[in-house]
């Protein structure tokens, strides 16, 4: 019988194993290389690259014969081997229309709207896509769909996710429970103890094919940029995609949009995710959309919506309506107003008249920092202090210190000092809405508080006092922010979710306004700060209004009628429905969410 002809498509038998040829090639010195992938159990997917000459002369090559497949007949009962084999086969028959197969059978409650995103993107000559829904209405799930679909096309071997650090375990865990996709969690320690256990001419990045890390861990490119610009991936998902935007024009480019611009080279399939893509600037929306096709912009600063049409979809609430049905609650949203002090109107006296010769030289320098020290002191006195503070010690240590501007922040200083917090308005009215307004004794596992502040002395003060103002034992009041451990803040998450905990209170900068589901036992929130950008105020709100969002239970309401107060803050305020506003302001707090956004007048 002649020899079986080498060619793409044969299958061979090369160090005890069994692989199928993909393709031919010739090495520099002319000799024949062969690239194959393996099909026997302990080697399956396995690529892998030979030498025909070399293997040949270790007697180690043999191409197989179709004639010599062998037919056995099968014995089992009612043909159970066969239909196995039949069934397997069919399993890995790629699909060849653009159908969804696999994505809708996940561990999901899928609603037709979730399904779209992937059925666009099937449609694409390359699958590179922002899904860019609303803050709460799964984009998680939307990713975890279209990329189910691609496995099962065999364009998911490997997977590369790239989000926050606070979101890696939740995102870690979204695909597994629900997609069965295996994520293999690492951090600069664990791409460390790769290096230690492979060649040192090995990357490390083929290690693993599915692995999820944060973007600030891979950023780096004096670690990681000779690994990257030489590993490639099936698929990419970056996550909260709004983080490696490139801003302003002119600037130089932050480190994680180099990584992003860099990554979207290395996949043919590149998936986006974010709820709050566009910060008003077209050419930081332009650069997303350069990520994803190059071609697509030509001019960033002037395009249109027709330009891009092809390349995301977002919708909003209202949007998807009908499809949610009764799985996502009326929110309602409220200012909470109080009046400063006379110790704080003493301070915003001295800060309007405040005068720093040497700062106020600096045009725009001078300007940046009355901004920073009024917005401090709109979070905290503590905060304010703390900035003067920092700005004492630049001076003190300064070559040239500039003495004027040194007494007048020591003179402010006293001023901030004095308010202890009794005379501090703003947290005296927190704890007037949590206790009196609310009725709130934090004994109800499932109605637990999350509490925003954008800085960190702010949440150092309220961790300090809100347990015993609102008396609570220590340990139902914890915090969450971006200095902690990303071990640590997983540890938070998971016992705010957990009803056996006595977590009753969070209390989080602004680490935890993204991503994070913080909604199982919790329909409450308030924003003791407000943050200067809208989009950060609605990615807040969405920790606790999202999709699955579970009716409040009438042990967690006010017993008694709660003033009414003026809407206002965020702009996507639900009206109350008619019945609701006969039934009085009692009834209109009745919503499965509530915000509360405190502010000092």
């Amino acid at each position: 019988m002649p020899e079986a002809a080498l060619a793409p498509g044969a299958r061979i038998e090369c160090r005890s194993a069994e692989w199928l040829v993909r393709s031919l090639g010739k090495s520099s010195d002319d000799q024949m290389v062969v690239d194959v992938v393996g099909i026997s159990p302990f080697l399956r997917e396995k690529e892998a690259r030979f030498l025909v000459d070399v293997e040949k002369a270790a007697g180690s090559f043999k191409v197989l014969q179709p004639e010599d497949t062998e037919l056995v007949q099968d014995y089992s009962p009612h043909y159970r081997d066969s239909l196995l084999f039949i069934e397997a086969h069919l399993r890995r028959t790629v699909p060849t229309d653009n159908s969804l197969v696999v994505g809708p059978l996940a561990a999901m409650d899928p609603l037709p709207y979730q399904l779209i995103p992937a059925a666009k993107a099937l449609a694409m000559p390359r699958q590179r896509l922002l899904i860019a829904d609303a803050v709460g209405l799964g984009k998680t799930l939307e990713c975890g769909i279209l990329c189910s679909e691609l496995i099962r096309r065999g364009l998911g071997k490997r997977i590369l996710v790239v989000t926050t650090k606070s979101m890696v375990v939740q995102f870690q865990k979204e695909f597994w429970t629900r997609f069965a996709i295996p994520l293999v969690r690492l951090d600069s320690v664990g791409i460390q103890r790769i290096r230690e256990q492979i060649p040192t001419n090995q990357n490390p990045f083929h290690h693993y094919d599915k692995v999820i890390i944060s973007v600030d861990t891979l950023k780096n490119d004096r670690e990681y940029r000779v690994y990257l610009d030489n590993a490639n991936w099936d698929i990419i998902v970056i996550d909260e995609c709004q983080n490696v935007a490139e801003r302003a024009t002119g600037t130089q480019t932050s480190q994680r949009a180099r990584l992003a611009n860099r990554l979207a080279t290395r996949s043919e399939t590149l998936i986006l995710l974010s709820a709050t893509p566009h910060d008003g600037k077209p050419e930081s929306f332009a650069s997303l959309m350069n990520m994803l096709d190059p071609t697509a912009i030509a001019d960033p600063g002037d395009y249109s919506k027709e330009d891009i049409k092809d390349l995301y979809i977002r919708r909003f609430r209202k949007d998807v309506i009908a499809d949610l049905r009764n799985s996502v609650q009326e929110r309602d949203s409220q200012d909470v107003t109080c009046w400063a002090s006379a110790q704080e109107e003493r301070v915003f006296a001295a800060l309007k008249d405040l005068k720093l010769p040497n700062t106020d030289a600096r045009a725009k320098a001078g300007q940046l920092f009355r901004t920073t020290l009024i917005k401090s002191m709109l979070s905290s006195p503590m905060a304010a202090l703390e900035t003067v503070g920092n700005r004492l010690n630049r001076l003190e240590v300064a070559a040239n210190p500039h003495l004027a501007d040194q007494a007048a922040l020591e003179a402010l200083a006293p001023l901030l000092e004095a308010i202890d917090p009794g005379q501090f308005s703003k947290y005296q009215r927190l704890i007037q809405l949590i206790k009196v307004d609310w009725g709130w004794r934090g004994h109800a596992a499932n109605d637990r508080l999350v509490i925003f502040t954008g800085r960190r002395a702010s949440q150092r003060f309220l961790m300090q006092h809100l347990a015993q103002d609102l008396g609570l034992d220590g340990e139902a009041v914890v915090s969450l922010d971006g200095a902690m451990p990303d071990v640590e803040q997983t540890n938070v998450v998971e016992e705010f979710a957990q009803e056996g905990q006595p977590v009753r209170i969070l209390v989080a900068t602004e680490v935890a306004s993204e991503g994070l589901n913080l909604h199982y036992l919790s329909h409450r929130l308030v924003h003791f700060d407000l943050p200067w950008s809208l989009m950060t105020l609605q990615q807040r709100n969405g920790r606790i209004d999202r999709y699955g969002q579970p009716p409040a239970t009438t042990d967690s309401l006010p017993a008694h009628p709660v003033p009414q107060r003026r809407h206002g803050g965020c702009r996507e305020d639900h009206p109350a429905t008619e019945n609701q506003r006969r039934a009085g302001p009692a009834q209109h707090w009745r919503s499965s969410r509530f915000s509360a956004q405190i502010r000092c007048g």
